[in-house]
Order: structure tokens, then C-alpha cells, then sequence
């Protein structure tokens, strides 16, 4: 009940938490060099919009299997980021403000998504 009240007021928590995520990252990988445009920064957007994706199907699914099924993948590819992000941070792309920075917000997504997870393995 207290999902379709947030869906009604302009979307799921989650879903706006994502496109945050998403704004700070392409912010951050304008910065890098050029050489890793077709490599590290082409994967992280692929990665960040693939999940939208999943997030999207996920939304949109009243089959609770497939829900799960979409969910996990989006699990999936914020694991992935997280390797992403990780190789930023080493490679010295970014900051360590921007590592916690972007760690963080990942990790918050990342337990909202666990919640709606557990939430649909309960009905």
C-alpha cells in the first residue's frame, strides 16, 4: 500500500534514487581520459542502463517470478557498477570523495532493492 502511495506522488524512491545515480555518473565519467571512452566509461553507462532497464521491466511486471527474475538482474548489474567504480577509484579516475560518494548511493540502492526483493518473495 505505502508503494502505490510513493508511485502516485511521481514514482518509486528507488526509481528516483536510480536516475540521481545516473545523473552523478555521467557527470564523473565526463572527467575521464579519453582512451577509456570506449572502454571503462562505455561500460559503465552500458551497466547503469541496463539496470534502468530491469528496474523499468521490473515496475511494470505483475508475474511475481518474473518480477524476481528482473530484480535480480538489476542486482546484478549494481554489482557490476560497484566493480566498475572500484577500478575508477584505482585507475585514480576519481576522487576519494567521489569513491564514497558514489559507493554510497549505490549502496543505498542496493538495500531498497534487497527490501523490494524480500518484499516480493513474501507474498
Amino acid at each position: 500500500m505505502e508503494t502505490r502511495k510513493e508511485e502516485k506522488k511521481g514514482g518509486l524512491i528507488i526509481y528516483q534514487k536510480y536516475l540521481t545515480l545516473i545523473g552523478y555518473s555521467n557527470d564523473l565519467v565526463r572527467k575521464y581520459p579519453k582512451c577509456e571512452n570506449f572502454a571503462l566509461v562505455k561500460e559503465i553507462k552500458s551497466t547503469l542502463y541496463s539496470g534502468l532497464r530491469c528496474m523499468m521491466y521490473a515496475i511494470k511486471s505483475y508475474n511475481k517470478l518474473e518480477k524476481l527474475k528482473f530484480l535480480n538482474e538489476f542486482d546484478i548489474n549494481l554489482t557490476l557498477l560497484k566493480v566498475h567504480v572500484r577500478l575508477s577509484y584505482k585507475y585514480k579516475y576519481i576522487t576519494m570523495q567521489n569513491y564514497q560518494t558514489w559507493s554510497n548511493n549505490i549502496t543505498d540502492i542496493c538495500n531498497m532493492l534487497g527490501g523490494w526483493i524480500n518484499s516480493c518473495q513474501k507474498k
